[in-house]
């Protein structure tokens, strides 16, 4: 018994220490977007005690929160002029369309190839998954004289498109195993019961993957969020997102670490706030498929 409760002590401890050790990266980039540029470079580096300020944050989106810490900066870090709220706004209408687009015609299509005999299917599951093997780089300057030929360059209808091509293989992949795992009789039983086919799709098949479709947006979402190259290639001016835009923080008189930090931190919130509202059924899509049956 003692064997037994000491081992659950160092299970827990290990346990922990994981934790910590993966959060502590996350905790001190936090720590970069409160600090003043002064203290960024302190060393040694102050990780538990310093003077907080917005200064970063007032920077980055020009407003005033208020607070009271520290004072305003005149003149941004390289004379740079950063107001990201609209590239925030751009990144999170960019993820939310491109993962509604992605997952809506993955569900479908994944629901066609998991119940519906046709040749070639295994082919073309096998071809969808080659897809995904190639690197985005190879496409990138194709797609960008395809774009300037359809007038798409530095458009959300353009990046979100982009973005939902990219997430789409994956997402086929992924609703396909989910409906893998229920079984054929049920879709059976209904049309022995005089269901159509769509009928049973919609108000049988789907609510069961709910939760697959929740785990399939959430790195749909997560890889859209972070995408930097497509963006960076198909647009010029204007329309941006947060990955490509925290690269104008690197100036010819040094990086702002403090307002890149800053930024970061704002991006969390939107991706962070998504996983909460799939959150019921997340843990759901993760383990469906995990035990057969």
């Amino acid at each position: 018994m003692v064997r037994s409760k000491s081992s659950r002590v160092l299970r827990s401890v290990v346990a922990w220490g994981t934790v910590l050790l993966f959060a502590f990266p996350l905790y001190y980039w936090l720590t970069v977007a409160f600090k003043d540029g002064k203290e960024i470079f302190n060393y040694p580096p102050q990780v538990w005690s310093f003077s907080p300020t917005v200064r970063n944050f007032e920077e980055i989106f020009g407003i005033s929160l208020g607070f009271g810490f520290g004072e305003q900066r005149e003149v941004l870090p390289g004379g740079g002029n950063w107001r990201m709220a609209p590239r925030l706004w751009d990144s999170i209408v960019i993820a939310v369309l491109s993962t509604g687009i992605a997952v809506s015609i993955a569900t479908l299509a994944s629901y066609a190839l998991s119940r519906m005999e046709f040749a070639g299917r295994h082919h073309f599951v096998s071809w969808v998954l080659s897809t995904r093997m190639m690197p985005p780089v190879a496409v990138a300057i194709p797609v960008f004289f395809i774009y300037k030929e359809l007038s798409l360059l530095d458009t959300y209808t353009g990046v979100i498109l982009i973005h939902a091509l990219m997430n789409l293989p994956l997402a086929v992949l992924l609703m396909k195993s989910f409906f893998d795992d229920i079984p054929h009789e049920i879709d059976e039983s209904g049309m022995i019961d005089g269901a159509s086919r769509f009928l049973i799709f919609r108000r049988i098949i789907l609510p069961m993957v709910k939760g697959g479709a929740a785990a399939t947006a959430v790195l749909c979402f997560i890889f859209s969020w972070t995408e930097f190259l497509f963006v960076l290639t198909l647009t010029q001016t204007g329309l941006k997102t947060v990955p490509v835009v925290s690269s104008t923080f690197v100036t010819s008189t040094g990086t702002a670490w403090g307002n890149m930090a800053a930024l970061g931190a704002a991006a969390m919130l939107p991706a962070f706030l998504f996983i909460l509202l799939v959150q019921k059924h997340l843990v759901r899509g993760l383990t469906l498929g995990s035990v057969k049956q």
